[in-house]
């Protein structure tokens, strides 16, 4: 174990496994209210991170929330239970682009220290790291992701308030991938942001055992997969294949769990998630135990 790394346990379970529940969610937030015909308004955005929270913190190791409503409309609410870590959403809303492809940035008020004075215990950074994108005359994208999670790194490691990156593998302009390529750029993409020194790399699924296997084999950190919004059943297939053959140490998953509640309201929404987000979440717990590693053993091993 490094002391770069001595923080994980504070977002992760007493085995030293990730079962994070994320609702940091904001714009997407308000597509996923549209879709079921609600325009909805920031008290809507905070009841329904509120409602979430109180129902599945009890069971997470951790919960991971935005800034703007999650982490006040909870704290206020009292809704996070006292056992479950709080990771916190430190990259801007909105983000830019470059001739349509997602450009990085990080606002620098937006640190370490920012996230611990929210009552934090990890700062959670999403970044999208194109692997062998061509520079061509503009400018670097991929090098400027890179130079960003280094400085969230430092800045996190400097604090003692440990770090963790979530990448999104996204198509250049006109391009369509294939199954293999992007199982190449998820992997690629880990290795790169886990070279950086960051404590977790939160990773989309390479696609197959194959491609967990490459992550296991090449990525000096621990790592989470994300449920990318999969159906549930699917969901538990990815968990079973990143644990066993990729070396997991748990998850962080939003709406997979979740979603369904959003087009609900009331008591309706209450029974929703204290009947199936809440066994849902549990049926994840049970598939990662014992198959999970333990973060500080990806750590010794790194």
């Amino acid at each position: 174990m490094t002391a770069r790394n001595s923080g994980l346990g504070s977002i992760a379970d007493a085995d030293g496994v990730f079962s994070i529940v994320a609702m940091d969610q904001r714009n997407t937030l308000r597509r996923m209210f549209a879709a079921v015909g609600q325009e909805a308004t920031d008290a809507d955005i905070r009841q329904a991170k509120i409602d979430v929270a109180g129902a599945l913190t009890p069971l997470a190791s951790a919960i991971l929330l935005d800034p703007t409503y999650g982490v006040p409309a909870t704290t206020e609410a009292g809704a996070r239970a006292a056992s479950c870590g709080l990771l916190v959403a430190a990259e801007p809303a909105d983000r830019g682009n470059y001739n349509g492809e997602p450009r990085t940035h990080r606002d620098p008020k937006q640190d370490a220290e920012w996230v611990r004075a929210q009552g934090g215990d990890a700062v959670k950074f999403l970044v999208q790291l194109r692997p062998g994108r061509p520079v061509g005359d503009g400018p670097d994208i991929s090098a400027e992701v890179l130079d960003i999670v280094r400085e969230v790194a430092a800045d996190c490691r400097a604090a003692g308030v440990p770090s963790v990156v979530e990448n999104l593998i996204y198509q250049l302009p006109g391009e369509q991938l294939t199954e293999q390529q992007r199982e190449d750029l998820i992997v690629e993409a880990a290795v790169q942001i886990a070279d950086t020194g960051v404590d977790l790399v939160k990773i989309e699924y390479p696609g197959s055992a194959k491609g967990c296997r490459r992550v296991a084999e090449t990525v000096k950190a621990p790592w989470a997969v994300l449920s990318a919004g999969v159906g549930f059943d699917e969901f538990q297939n990815v968990l079973r294949v990143s644990c066993d053959e990729g070396g997991a140490s748990g998850f962080i998953a939003g709406r997979s769990i979740w979603k369904e509640a959003i087009g609900l309201e009331g008591t309706a929404r209450q029974e929703f998630l204290d009947t199936v987000a809440r066994q849902r979440l549990q049926t994840c717990l049970d598939t990662v135990a014992g198959r999970a590693r333990p973060w500080h053993e990806a750590v010794s091993k790194a």
